[in-house]
Order: C-alpha cells, then structure tokens, then sequence
C-alpha cells in the first residue's frame, strides 16, 4: 500500500523550474531515497511533501490526502504525523537533551509521557545523556537528538534532509543503522534526500534517481543498479575506459546469480579467452549485486550473448573508449 503518490507535480521558482512533472509512489513501511548531484530538486521536492513548499500544479497525496488542498488546520494536523531531521540538526542551544525532545509535544500542547521520552532516548542510544546540552555532545549524538525529536510525536513519516551528510563517515554508518532499526522497529516510513551513494547502498530499499528537477529513473535498488541510464552510472561511479578493438559486453548480475561463477564457467564451457576491462560486487541494502565488463572477439559475439542470457544476465554492448 503506497503511503505516498505524487501525479504530475510542477514547480517553479518564477522562471526557474526546480520540479518538472514529477511522478512517485512510494510504499507504506519503506525506506525510499531521493538521491541526485546537488540541485536536482531533491530538497525541494521533500519538503513539499509536508507543505513545507507549494506547488504550481500536479498532486502530492499523503496517506490519502491531498497536501495542497488542506486548510491550516488540516495542514498543522498531518505535519504533526510527519517527523523531518536536517543536515545541521537545528537543536536549541538553551534546551538539553530531554527539552529539545518534548519541545514539538509542547508545541502541540500534547502530555509528555515520560516514559515514552525514556524510551526514545533509549532507542537513539542516549539514556545517559538527558541532562546533556548540545554544546556537550558530538556531531552523532547531536543527530540522534533530532532523532529523538522527529519521533516524539509517533509519526508515520520521517523525512531526512541530508541527515548525514555533515558527519564522518563512521559516524554515518551508525546514524543508518539507527534508522533501519527505527524503521523495522516502528514501522516508520522513512524518505531522505542524498547525495551519496554510500547512503544509498546501506538503507534504501527504493530509490528515485534525479537530475534537473526531473525523475529520470525510479524503481528497487536492484532495478536502478541493474539498468542505470549514463547519468545514473556517472552517479554510482562506473566512469569506464574502455579497449578500442574488441567488442566490449557490460554484465549485470542480479541477486540470484550475483555470486555464481558464470564468467569462469562461459570462459572452460565456450572454450575461449576474453579479457576483463573492470567489475565490482556490491551489497545494496543487504543484497549483493555486480556489474562486469568484459572484452571478446567479435566473431564470438553471438555465442557469448546467447550464454549470457541462458544464464539469466542482463548485458549491453558499449563502444570503446566511452567513459
């Protein structure tokens, strides 16, 4: 069941346009990905989702209601059941751990429950750290107190603004497993705008590849790696160079075969050398998935393909030199 669907979606800046006819569904439960160089639309596109920006024409709808049409109150009433942290955190300076957690249930003169607070503290790893203030804690601990806050509420989206593009890399890795946990423990629908690949590989089940305020690709993590289009391979960094004689195959191998020696077997039951140009096996959220390039005599083309698709790979000819 898709949480969010958005249908045409257009935006414009005054003569700028930042979001052309956009069209996404993504899943209740899922974790979805917007990712793209900088200025894509990413952002943009995010915040609408909340009414955080509006929209020339189109549709954004959020568990069955329609984003742009909602009078204030309506509007005030779905950004509570949606959760948003930022690349640069936002806490409040004055405010400790525990106050910058209740402060959007103050806002919404909600109860706190304690316990609850004690939990979520529990659940982003920072049950010592209540009294804290944030010019005490680290760039990652700061991260999982806007966590906290997102979740205060028990929303049913969490929207991630470059949540972690502003810290180091061992750091990321921990804030994206705290995120898979919130998601298979909570069931919270998480979306989040990146630019790094590395991001994407570990947490996303789906993804929307953009450039220019356009979706070019969208699809599983396995779909977008297994038949990327130039501009999304220059993103996963596949930039080839490529023999110029020969004729040059580039081999997808999906998750049921990414493991399998089809390269070493073609090569003992064809009975012929090739060379290989450069590869790579990746895991993609937990799923391994490779990608190889290989260069054969053109008079075994036909022979090659055929063993390739008996096997189940996906392959395409390139021409040399290409980068």
């Amino acid at each position: 069941m898709d949480l969010i669907t958005v249908e045409n979606l257009y935006k414009s800046f005054g003569a700028l346009e930042v979001l052309k006819d956009i069209n996404l569904s993504i899943k209740k439960g899922s974790i979805f990905g917007l990712v793209g160089h900088s200025g894509a639309g990413k952002s943009t596109l995010l915040r609408t989702f909340n009414g955080l920006e509006s929209i020339n024409r189109g549709s954004v709808n959020i568990d069955g209601l329609e984003v742009s049409k909602l009078n204030v109150k309506d509007l005030r009433a779905l950004r509570q059941r949606i959760g948003m942290i930022f690349q640069h955190f936002s806490l409040l300076q004055r405010k400790n751990v525990w106050e910058n957690i209740v402060l959007p249930l103050q806002c919404a003169n909600i109860k706190i429950d304690s316990k609850q607070i004690k939990n979520l503290l529990e659940l982003v790893g920072l049950e010592d750290k209540a009294g804290y203030y944030p010019n005490a804690l680290s760039g990652g601990q700061k991260q999982r107190v806007a966590i906290a806050r997102a979740l205060a509420m028990q929303p049913m989206l969490l929207l991630s603004d470059e949540a972690t593009s502003a810290l180091d890399p061992n750091i990321t890795g921990a804030i994206l497993e705290l995120l898979k946990n919130i998601n298979k423990e909570l069931g919270v629908t998480i979306v989040l705008v990146t630019h790094e690949m590395e991001v994407v590989k570990t947490l996303c089940q789906e993804a929307a590849f953009m450039e220019n305020g356009e979706v070019l690709k969208s699809g599983t993590i396995e779909d977008l790696f297994l038949s990327p289009d130039p501009k999304m391979r220059e993103f996963l960094g596949e930039n080839e160079i490529l023999p110029q004689s020969g004729l040059n195959i580039r081999i997808y191998f999906p998750k049921n075969i990414a493991q399998n020696l089809i390269i070493t077997q073609m090569a003992r039951n064809l009975q012929m050398d090739f060379g290989i140009v450069w590869g790579t096996l990746e895991s993609f959220n937990g799923v391994a998935l490779g990608v190889l390039v290989i260069n054969i005599q053109e008079d075994k083309k036909e022979e090659v393909c055929n063993y390739l698709n008996a096997q189940g790979a996906t392959w395409e000819i390139i021409q040399g030199g290409q980068k």
